[in-house]
């Protein structure tokens, strides 16, 4: 099993410390992500504003990909200057925001019919946008040596 994983675009897809690396970036994303996108889902669902889903879930995504740059820039901007870290976290990796981002709407629209949040969703949205941009991360610390976050 292990040298099918290693052979798989030539790196080692069983190193713990990467894995573990590339769940914190991943976790950290996922905070960002879930700050905007479920916020942006919950005031439509507590304004009861008409929108129809497929147009709130596309401001979910843009907020949460919005949310994920701002934090990233605050926790950089310790290690930093400002500008430095808002560039560093405009080039963080989108494929991995979005991937998320789209991963957990999926799963809310699936579940619940709609944009709704409710505390028994939560769980499975998160969960589905922390594992589905996992295996991009831990390559793109592997293979590139770059972190999404």
């Amino acid at each position: 099993m292990t040298a099918l994983l290693q052979s798989v675009s030539g790196i080692n897809w069983s190193c713990k410390h990467t894995w573990n690396r590339a769940s914190i970036n991943t976790l950290w994303c996922l905070l960002g992500c879930s700050i905007g996108d479920m916020g942006t889902i919950l005031f439509f669902q507590l304004t009861g504003i008409p929108w129809p889903t497929i147009a709130i879930m596309t401001l979910a995504i843009v907020n949460g990909l919005l949310t994920s740059i701002l934090l990233e820039t605050i926790i950089l901007s310790r290690q930093m200057i400002l500008k430095l870290a808002f560039k560093t976290a405009i080039g963080m990796s989108l494929i991995s925001m979005i991937s998320m981002e789209v991963a957990m709407n999926t799963v809310d629209v699936f579940l619940t019919g709609g944009a709704k949040l409710t505390w028994w969703v939560l769980p499975f949205m998160l969960f589905a946008g922390f594992i589905t941009p996992l295996p991009y991360n831990y390559w793109r610390l592997k293979a590139l040596g770059k972190a999404c976050h």
